[in-house]
C-alpha cells in the first residue's frame, strides 16, 4: 500500500515535485534585493505602446515626424501614429478628449487648458520636454513694405493717421490667442506704442491659412512659424519685418505635451515618447542632414510646401523679402543645441506674466503654483540621466528682449506692471 504524503494540519498537500520547486524557489529568491521577493519590479516598457502624437503643419513639428520616419520611436517600443490636425484648436481638443496621446504644442497652450482660460474646459496638461528654439517670424504685407514700414514705432504713425481719417483698423493674425504667435506679435505691436487690443484689429488664423488669407486681403500682417514666412516672400505676398530669435534670442517655442491625466498613468510611455524625441533633435540640429529633413517634412502627409521653401531657414539662410537680399542668421531653429529642450520653469513664469499684462487673467495669478503644475522639468531630467544627458539644475533664469527690456522671473507682477502699453485685469 502507498504511503500517504505528509502534510500540515491544514494546508493542502504538496507533492515531491511541488516540495522541490518551492523550496527551490525560497533559494533563488534568497540571493536576490530585497524588494523582489514575493513580488516583480515592474516593467519600463511603454504602458501605451500605441499612441497618436498631433502636429500641425510647421517646420517645427520635425523632431516628431522625423522620430516617425527614423524609426526612433519604434527602438523605444513605441507604435506611432503622427495625425497631422487643421488647427491648434483641433489640436487642443483632441489632447484634451484622449484622441491624441501627446502633441506638438504652441507653448502657452497647457497654461491656457490646465486654467480653462478662452472658452475651454479645464484640462490640467504638462510640459515636459520643448521642441524648439526660434525660427518664427512676423511678415507684413507688400502694401506696408512700399510704405516703407520696417519698425513697429513706424506702423504706429500710419496707424494714428489712418484713425484719423476715419480708416477702419489693420488687421494682424496669429495663431492661437494664449500661444507663442500671439505673443510675439502683442510684443512688437507693444513695443511701438501699438496697443494690440485697442488700436488693431487681432484675429487669429490656422498656420497652413495665412499666406492664403493675406493674398486676400484679410490681414496686413500676421506672425507664424516657418515655412509660411517664406512663403510669403515666395509668392510675393508680403514680407519679414522681424524674426522672432530678434525680439528674444533662443526664446521657447513649441512642446511636446501631454494632458496631466496620461502622464501619470503611463510615466513609461512618457519618456519613452521623449527619449524618441532626443536622439530625434539630435539628428536634425547636425547641420549635414538638413536637407533630409526638409525633404521628409515637407511631404503632404506632413506640411505639404516646396523643400526648398523650408530648407532656406533651416540652415540660417534668411532673404526677408525687402530688397536685402540673402543673409545668415546664426540663432535659426534649434531642436537641440542651446539647452532647448529642458523646461526651464522661469519661461512658463514669463508666459504667465504676458496673460497678465493683455488681461487674459484677473488679478495676479499664482505663478508658483500653476508653473510647479504644468512645467515638469523633473520628467525632464529623468530621461536626460537615462540619455547621458548633462543639464543645468537650475530652473529658473532671468532674459534679456530687443527692446532693452529684462525679465526677472522672482518679480513677474512688476514686470508685467512696467509695460507702457498694457491691458492689466484687476480682481
Amino acid at each position: 500500500m502507498r504511503k500517504k504524503s505528509l502534510t500540515r494540519v491544514g494546508s493542502p498537500s504538496l507533492s515531491r515535485r511541488q516540495f522541490l520547486r518551492a523550496s527551490g524557489m525560497t533559494a533563488l529568491l534568497a540571493g536576490l534585493p530585497t524588494g523582489w521577493v514575493g513580488r516583480v519590479f515592474a516593467s519600463d516598457a511603454p504602458e501605451t505602446p500605441q499612441i497618436r502624437i498631433g502636429i500641425i503643419a510647421l517646420t517645427d513639428c520635425a523632431s516628431i515626424v522625423m522620430a516617425h520616419e527614423k524609426g526612433f520611436f519604434k527602438q523605444h517600443g513605441l507604435d506611432v501614429t503622427v495625425a497631422k490636425e487643421a488647427s491648434w484648436a483641433v489640436i487642443r481638443d483632441k489632447l484634451q478628449l484622449g484622441e491624441n496621446h501627446a502633441t506638438h504644442m504652441l507653448y502657452g497652450m497647457p497654461y491656457a487648458s490646465t486654467m480653462g482660460l478662452f472658452g475651454a474646459p479645464v484640462k490640467p496638461m504638462i510640459i515636459p520636454w520643448v521642441l524648439n528654439y526660434n525660427g518664427q517670424g512676423i511678415t507684413l504685407s507688400t502694401e506696408l513694405k512700399d510704405k516703407g514700414i520696417r519698425t513697429p514705432a513706424a506702423l504706429k504713425t500710419l496707424i494714428d493717421e489712418e484713425k484719423a481719417a476715419g480708416k477702419p483698423p489693420r488687421a494682424f493674425a496669429m495663431t492661437f490667442p494664449p500661444g507663442t504667435h500671439a505673443m510675439w506679435m502683442r510684443y512688437w505691436l507693444g513695443s511701438g506704442g501699438i496697443n494690440p487690443d485697442k488700436d488693431v484689429s487681432l484675429i487669429t488664423i490656422p498656420p497652413p491659412q495665412m499666406v492664403a488669407n493675406m493674398k486676400v486681403g484679410k490681414m496686413d500682417g500676421f506672425c507664424v512659424g516657418e515655412p509660411w514666412n517664406a512663403r510669403a516672400i515666395a509668392d510675393k505676398t508680403g514680407f519679414t519685418v522681424t524674426t522672432t530669435q530678434a525680439l528674444w534670442t533662443n526664446h521657447p517655442e513649441k512642446v511636446c505635451a501631454f494632458t496631466a491625466e496620461f502622464a501619470e498613468k503611463n510615466p513609461n510611455t512618457v519618456k519613452a515618447v521623449l527619449k524618441a524625441l532626443h536622439e530625434s533633435s539630435v539628428f536634425i540640429d547636425k547641420i549635414e542632414n538638413r536637407a533630409e529633413v526638409a525633404e521628409v517634412v515637407s511631404r503632404p502627409s506632413y506640411i505639404n510646401c516646396p523643400k526648398e521653401i523650408i530648407l532656406g531657414r533651416l540652415l540660417g539662410k534668411y532673404d526677408h523679402g525687402d530688397g536685402q537680399g540673402e543673409h545668415e542668421d546664426k540663432d535659426y531653429m534649434r531642436f537641440y543645441e542651446r539647452g532647448v529642450n529642458l523646461p526651464w520653469k522661469s519661461h512658463g513664469v514669463w508666459w504667465l506674466s504676458q496673460f497678465r499684462r493683455w488681461g487674459m487673467v484677473k488679478g495676479a495669478p499664482d505663478y508658483k503654483q500653476i508653473v510647479d503644475r504644468v512645467h515638469r522639468p523633473d520628467i525632464y531630467r529623468a530621461v536626460a540621466k537615462d540619455m547621458g544627458i548633462t543639464v543645468p539644475a537650475e530652473d529658473f533664469k532671468n532674459e534679456t528682449f530687443f527692446d532693452g527690456g529684462s525679465f526677472d522671473p522672482t518679480k513677474p507682477e512688476e514686470y508685467a506692471a512696467a509695460f507702457a502699453v498694457k491691458n492689466l485685469a484687476e480682481a
